[in-house]
Formats: C-alpha cells, structure tokens, sequence
C-alpha cells in the first residue's frame, strides 16, 4: 500500500472534490483519481460515492479515512522520533490561519521555516475561523492561528500575540484630526450613536466587542456586519463607518491615507491571536519550529500600528 495514495484519498475525503485535492497537492486530477482508484482495487470495495456532487464517502469510505487519518498521524509521528535522534527536521507541515493575520505576515514566517527548515513540505492556508478549526480537527492542518482562541475539549492552545484594538474611520471623519501629539487618540465613548462597521455574530471576535461595549455603556448604531476585516476595513475606507480593529491590521491602510486609527484612551482591548492543536496530539518537528519562529519574530510595534498619515 503507498502511503501517498493514502495521503491523496484523505485529502479527497476532506475537500469532497478530486481536483480541489490536485491543487492542493499541485497534481493533476487525473493522477488523484488514480490513487483512489488504486486504493479501492486493492481493498475490493468502493470508498467514494461519485455519483454525488460534491463527492460523499461510502460507509466503508469513511471507516477507511478515520482509519488512514489514524495510521497517518501515527507515522508521522514516528518518523519525527527517528529524525529527532539526529536533530533533522523534514516532513510535511499543514497551517491554517485566519484570513486577518495577512498574508505578507504569514509569507514571511513561511519564508523563515523554508530558510532553517529547507526539508519541511510546507503550507498555509488562509480561511474562515470555523475552517481554521474544521482544518484542525479533521487532522488535515497541524496548527492553526486564530483569534480569541479555544482552549479545552479537544483543542490546546498557545498564546502568540496581544494585539491593540483601535477605533478606525474615514480621512474625512470627525475623529479624523484628533491629535494627542502625534498618536491619535479618542475615548472608546466617540462611537455613541455612530455608524458602525462590525463583525457578524457568530464570530466569537464580535461577541466580545459587544460584551465590552456594553460594560461601558456605549451604543454605537450597527449599519454593516461582515466575517473579516478585510470587508470591514473597505467599508470603513467607502466611508459607511467607524470600526473597532486590531491595530495591526490597518497599518498599511493608515501608512497609505485611506484610514487613520485613534488609540483608544480609556480602555485597553486587546485580541489575542493563539496558535491552536490537538490536544491528544503531539506537535510534530516541524511545528514545533514553526511556532518557535513565530515567537521569535518580532511583533508589530503599537507606536508603529496606530500612527496617521500626515495631512
């Protein structure tokens, strides 16, 4: 039996489509379906309904993959044992992050485990934070980053970042001249009956605003929800509102003149972003770097993430 058809049928079984698990292998679909195909000759017995789109897994099909999914993190695991007697790093690493870390962030820690780590077959992919969770649990990304996060059941997790919160609006704002030297700064009670660009509920990132908000007493009028701050930032840059956003993730907005960010200067919110796992599993070689590069990189400085433009 090989290993990498095992590898690809997981991966067919995980994104319920032959040629979404070609992309992720860079393959051709062709050579997938081969795999699988393989994989069902050999065992005499069907492992995908075809039939359904997208793809389901028979009932064999799915003991199969909770079994390979299973003999994978095993081995894994035991080809880590073995290259750690001789302090070698290869294999194969998977992240999933959610999509406000940034992909200049994310590329530039992938460079750094590419430059001490030339061995390790390395991937991020950027997702929605129940995908980042999905991704992890299922096995199919080692660790995920992710903010507010989960830390219990079947998840662990590793704090990475404390990251600012700051009122965000438009150039052409009230707020927009606010000078307190030169770092803006504003009381969290502007935003009293203001257009508000917020993140729909289900986020846990929005719960927790709407918890602190209340603690103070703030209503701020809710005219836009979206699930990213990539959405709410544009929102904010089409003049629709105010926002409340992690610093770091307006700095190339606020460097440019499309935003500017007021430090908030009475309360200290802060967003935690976690580098999470299973809890029943350990980190391979390979992630265990990985997380060690995103401690040593250095964290975006708060001076640098809430200046303004001069105007």
């Amino acid at each position: 039996m090989s290993l990498r058809n095992v590898e690809l049928f997981c991966e067919v079984a995980r994104c319920r489509s032959f040629s979404r698990a070609a992309d992720v292998y860079e393959i051709s679909q062709s050579s997938v379906s081969q795999a699988v195909a393989q994989l069902e000759k050999r065992l005499g017995i069907q492992l995908i309904d075809r039939q359904h789109r997208p793809l389901e897994l028979t009932t064999a099909g799915q003991t199969y993959f909770n079994g390979c999914v299973t003999l994978l993190s095993n081995f894994r695991e035991l080809e880590d044992s073995v290259q750690q007697l001789v302090q070698k790093v290869t294999g194969r690493l998977r992240v999933a992050a959610i999509y406000s870390v940034g992909l200049l962030e994310l590329d530039r820690y992938a460079q750094q485990l590419k430059t001490v780590c030339p061995a390790v077959d390395f991937r991020i992919e950027s997702l929605h934070p129940e995908d980042v969770y999905s991704r992890v649990r299922d096995e199919s990304a080692e660790i995920g980053l992710v903010s507010f996060p989960q830390d219990g059941a079947e998840f662990s997790s590793i704090l990475w970042q404390e990251q600012p919160f700051v009122i965000v609006v438009p150039p052409g704002h009230r707020l927009a001249n606010h000078d307190s030297e030169h770092y803006p700064a504003a009381s969290i009670r502007e935003l009293e009956g203001e257009d508000f660009v917020g993140f729909t509920t289900e986020l846990r990132v929005r719960r927790q605003i709407d918890r602190w908000l209340k603690e103070v007493g703030v209503s701020p009028r809710i005219v836009h929800e979206f699930d990213n701050v990539e959405q709410i930032r544009a929102a904010v840059e089409d003049g629709l509102g105010v926002a409340l956003l992690p610093a770091p993730t307006v700095t190339r907005s606020v460097e440019t003149g499309t935003l500017v960010s007021l430090r908030l200067s009475d309360v200290e919110w802060t967003r935690p972003l976690g580098i999470i796992h299973k809890r029943n599993r350990k980190l391979s070689n390979a992630a265990s770097r990985f997380v060690e590069l995103l401690h040593e990189a250095p964290k975006p400085k708060e001076r640098d993430s809430v200046r303004t433009t001069a105007r």
